[in-house]
């Protein structure tokens, strides 16, 4: 058995002893429900498109070791390479956007995927989220630091640019995740009050905007409002699967939805934990979200770096609010929007995405007592 000293001084052993291994832990009994998740709900998926039942099992296992390296070597980064890291990703990750508009691979009327020899589809907005967030944040501290630096500005020009190429796809609910994240950042780094005003008036004007042009949009928020006005046919299966679920669940393997809904092993993956798992082990899944976030903002909080405060807490935020638009609209708490589940909805994009992000949260939650921003 190989144990770390406290004395030990290489890469693994200051990373062991710094790094928040609650929150760790956490995220890997998450990975482990959702390797658990997958094998429960994509069977009859595989079948559907005429693969093999274990299909997205066996890619979803080649994906979440992958996943696991990221954010195994994400998290003993210094925050200096942290937003260097962040800084390339994006600039990647914006060529990708672009190029969904060239080469993108369109799927249900959007064109948000690269098809890449070899990997499946790549949707490069997932990687946009976190990389703007540390871009975000630094531009933010800057500006603190250096009144003269056109922090703010650079800040909302980066942020606008990113809507704009979000929208064209059209991806609503990735817009939303990033304008919300992104606001809540400008807010912790002290957004003037005018700002939050403006910035009110435009979100109302913007979700208005949506409503009109989009008729996907409308047609969703119609059904979420009036829900007899439409199809509302995998949220009713979704509601009747935690239903026939109860506390405890039909058991592994015993549920029937994942057979009647689409996207079971996607969007709406909580649906077949409901049926076969139960309540209870619904309402695990989403503690283990809760205390990570939860756990995130107080280590974030306690930092004296700004930068290192607004990117921590924005990384941590965005996690949390991926999971809760997840969990609300498979309960129609929300009109419906496909989301992905962190680590537990199959997806090889999300699940590397989203191991980067939390690769660069806990490196940047660190202990790092009189180490300074370069340890």
């Amino acid at each position: 058995m190989i144990t770390l000293s406290r004395n030990d001084t290489s890469v693994v052993g200051r990373w062991w002893w710094t790094v928040d291994r609650w929150t760790l832990g956490a995220v890997l009994v998450i990975m482990a429900l959702g390797i658990l998740m997958t094998m429960a709900a994509s069977p009859p998926a595989a079948e559907r498109i005429g693969a093999e039942s274990f299909h997205f099992v066996r890619r979803q296992l080649m994906f979440l070791p992958l996943a696991l390296g990221v954010l195994l070597v994400a998290s003993m980064a210094s925050p200096r390479m942290v937003r260097r890291v962040a800084l390339l990703v994006f600039a990647a990750s914006v060529v990708g956007l672009i190029g969904t508009y060239v080469i993108g691979t369109e799927i249900k009327g959007a064109r948000r995927w690269l098809s890449l020899p070899g990997f499946g589809t790549l949707q490069p907005s997932e990687f946009v989220k976190p990389s703007l967030v540390v871009i975000s944040a630094w531009l933010f501290a800057q500006k603190k630091l250096n009144p003269s630096f056109p922090g703010y500005l650079l800040a909302t020009v980066l942020f606008l640019f990113v809507m704009g190429l979000l929208v064209g796809q059209p991806d609503l609910g990735m817009t939303i995740v990033v304008a919300a994240v992104w606001s809540a950042q400008f807010f912790l780094a002290g957004m003037p009050v005018w700002v939050v005003g403006f910035g009110a008036i435009g979100a109302m004007v913007s979700m208005v905007g949506a409503y009109l042009a989009f008729p996907h949009v409308q047609s969703r928020i119609d059904r979420f409002i009036y829900p007899d006005s439409g199809d509302n046919y995998q949220v009713t299966m979704s509601l009747d699967a935690f239903g026939s679920g109860g506390l405890f669940g039909r058991g592994p393997g015993e549920g029937t939805v994942k057979a009647l809904l689409p996207d079971a092993h996607t969007d709406f993956v909580m649906a077949v934990a409901g049926e076969e798992f139960g309540l209870i082990t619904c309402l695990f899944i989403v503690a283990l979200f809760v205390f990570v976030v939860l756990r995130s903002l107080a280590r974030s909080m306690k930092e004296t770096s700004l930068f290192i405060m607004l990117a921590a807490s924005g990384l941590a935020i965005q996690f949390g609010l991926q999971a809760a638009i997840n969990f609300a609209s498979t309960i129609q708490l929300m009109p419906a929007k496909g989301m992905t589940l962190p680590f537990i909805s199959y997806g090889g994009s999300s699940a590397i995405s989203v191991a980067l992000a939390v690769g660069m949260l806990l490196a940047l939650t660190r202990e790092r007592a009189g180490l300074g921003e370069a340890a």
